[in-house]
């Protein structure tokens, strides 16, 4: 069991991977359309930006079109973010911006790797393994294949299964995102950087990440919320289910 006690890192992400389960969303790919609406604090060059995006891409062209949301940027970089400022996007104006076909491209392109080995490859140079920002690049890969495209079960499992192999991961036990949801916290530290991500134990689907980096400008590096991913109708609908 994933949650169980005297698992390895490692262990406890092939547990999980083994053990997840499809979620209503995974049986909604017939749709046309592929959705995702997260929240992101970013840093800038010397500010904190703050976005909520939605956003609706025709799996058939890479046609569609997002609804963004900006906060205002946040001087300096020593930040983190708190649920009083997850709350306040809804009160920010939305700018649509509508995409022509192939503008919206996925994270990777399906199909996609189903072995861990193959996947890690695709997420980041075998070359580099030796590296020690490797497995900074393995874990921000993740992550953006999770706020880039829609991932069915065998993705999801293939994911965590690339984390488990990421030398030097660490599990922190549960926590809870900014949206209220618990999941499962693991952490790489390489390179001058922790990212940490927050695995849901039933869906293995990440539900937030966040990295935050050493050096002469510490603090924070991203921050992500990935709050809804499903498959709509029609551009601009609510995912379903």
């Amino acid at each position: 069991m994933a949650t169980g006690p005297g698992l390895t890192p490692p262990q406890r992400l092939m547990a999980l991977a083994r053990g997840i389960g499809a979620t209503p969303a995974d049986g909604t790919t017939d749709l046309p359309y592929t959705y995702l609406h997260t929240q992101s604090w970013t840093r800038a060059t010397n500010a904190i930006t703050r976005t909520d995006l939605r956003r609706w891409r025709r799996d058939a062209d890479g046609s569609g079109h997002e609804i963004t949301r900006r906060l205002p940027d946040l001087p300096g970089l020593d930040h983190q973010p708190g649920r009083d400022e997850q709350t306040l996007f809804a009160q920010a104006p939305e700018r649509p911006t509508r995409y022509l076909a192939n503008e919206l491209r996925p994270y990777l392109s399906d199909p996609l790797p189903s072995e861990a080995t193959a996947l890690a490859g695709a997420l980041a140079p075998r070359e580099l393994a030796t590296e020690p920002a490797y497995p900074r690049l393995l874990a921000n890969g993740v992550v953006g294949l999770a706020t880039g495209q829609y991932l069915n079960r065998e993705q999801r499992a293939a994911s965590l299964r690339v984390l488990a192999n990421i030398p030097g991961i660490a599990y922190l036990g549960e926590s809870t995102d900014l949206a209220g949801r618990t999941g499962l916290i693991f952490a790489v530290t390489a390179d001058g950087s922790t990212s940490q991500l927050l695995v849901d134990p039933r869906s293995g689907d990440i539900l937030a990440a966040q990295e935050r980096v050493t050096g002469h400008r510490p603090g924070l590096f991203s921050y992500v919320l990935i709050l809804a991913r499903g498959h709509t109708a029609s551009s601009g609908a609510a995912a379903q289910p």
